[in-house]
């Protein structure tokens, strides 16, 4: 949207976004502040409330309420509202650490019990993380350049880069500049991907073989096997969206990789086993990053917290075992089983292992470390599977378990 406002610098469209993003991040945090400072929002327009609540967002990051105030042009009532603002937040310190907790961290009432449950005493400190901007992290395309090469280049573009810390391909991109418009991104030499999920491709370690991406999209993932690959062998890329596989078409073209085979499925029952048939009990590596509540990505996705119920999030779970029963038999004895989402909830996580090796007792979970070594898997290990979040690895939130099946 902002993009068609061509009145504005690129500079500028970026301040407007990083400040909306901002409040979009503690937005529960905001108003119940403003509330407590005496404001009414159910009584203005939306338009009034927006312009309230952003001007509440800056001062909550550390400006003034003058500065604020004279910036924009609020009514002398909305700045004594702006004024009571740091007492109003003194005053959320005296209440009890759940229901602080919950306005704190900007979450819902049912998303903060867990957070409270699955982190204990971090999740103070793991909900501020969640609440702070993500680096922009680019993975380099082995099939084309080096991660020092596409430093360099990138260098000569004008943007400085940095070793991503646990992931070998990753670089941080200190840059203000469009990084798809930048050259090196045209001509394929990098994809944009967070540390966190370059960790979890890592774990499928994708042998030249035969391999299944079974929920591709629009395929980040796949390409980053592609490359493990070294473009030999058949990497499927199944999906059950169409569009989205097109897309993995385009990239795939401009990353030069060539060993995909892309497949629209169909959403599920006994046409899907139909249409697998010829690589069931075939693959080498089958990879089921599931769609979860992204509860691992609110760096990024800041609002999709407030659109998150708990039905949602056990139609989640329901649909993450379904697709865990789903491309299990697509499996070769001997092979693996690659089980990840961007969530931090155990209940999409270790619970669904849990309930899918109940039910498979042919399929046994091995340590991440077997895949990408002791000393990475030492930092990034819980038990036996990846365990990222963003306090603890500066990554989005991240889960995956290696499930590998008997002989």
């Amino acid at each position: 949207m902002l993009r068609s406002k061509r009145h504005l610098y690129s500079n500028e469209r970026r301040a407007v976004a990083e400040r909306v993003y901002a409040l979009l991040r503690r937005q529960r945090t905001v108003d119940t502040l403003l509330a407590r400072a005496g404001a009414r929002l159910e009584g203005r327009s939306t338009t009034e409330q927006d312009l309230l609540r952003i001007a509440a967002s800056r001062v909550l990051h550390g400006e003034t309420p003058e500065r604020v105030s004279t910036t924009s042009g609020l009514r002398s009532d909305e700045v004594r509202v702006l004024d009571a603002l740091p007492g109003a937040a003194a005053a959320l310190e005296a209440l009890p650490r759940a229901e602080r907790f919950a306005v704190d961290a900007s979450l819902p009432d049912f998303l903060a019990e867990r957070f409270l449950r699955e982190f204990g005493d971090r999740a103070e400190a793991e909900a501020a993380a969640m609440n702070e901007r993500a680096p922009l992290t680019a993975r380099v395309n082995l099939l084309k350049s080096t991660r020092e090469a596409l430093r360099e280049r990138l260098r000569s573009e004008g943007v400085e880069a940095r070793e991503t810390p646990l992931s070998p391909l990753g670089l941080f991109l200190e840059t203000h500049q469009n990084a798809f418009a930048l050259p090196s991104f045209r001509e394929g030499l990098f994809e944009l991907q967070d540390e966190g999920s370059q960790l979890l491709g890592l774990l499928v370690d994708a042998p030249p073989t035969r391999v299944v991406d079974a929920c591709a999209g629009a395929g980040g993932k796949t390409l980053q096997l592609a490359a493990q690959m070294k473009n030999r062998g058949e990497l499927f890329a199944l999906d059950i969206d169409a569009r989205r596989l097109e897309e993995l078409k385009r990239r795939a073209r401009r990353d030069g990789v060539h060993n995909v085979r892309i497949r629209p499925i169909p959403p599920s029952g006994s046409d899907v086993a139909a249409a697998l048939s010829d690589i069931t009990d075939r693959a080498d590596r089958v990879l089921v990053d599931a769609p979860c509540s992204g509860t691992g990505t609110y760096r990024r996705k800041p609002d999709a917290r407030y659109r998150l119920t708990e039905a949602m999030l056990a139609q989640h779970v329901e649909r993450q075992r379904m697709l865990l029963d789903q491309f299990a038999p697509l499996v070769r004895p001997g092979g693996r089983l690659i089980y990840g989402t961007c969530s931090v909830l155990s209940e999409e996580n270790e619970a669904v292992v849990a309930w899918f090796l109940e039910r498979h007792p042919g399929f046994r979970a091995v340590p991440p470390a077997d895949r990408i070594g002791a000393e990475l898997g030492a930092k990034v290990t819980t038990g036996d599977f990846l365990r990222l979040s963003p306090a603890r690895h500066g990554t989005d939130g991240f889960f995956g378990a290696i499930l590998l099946r008997d002989r």
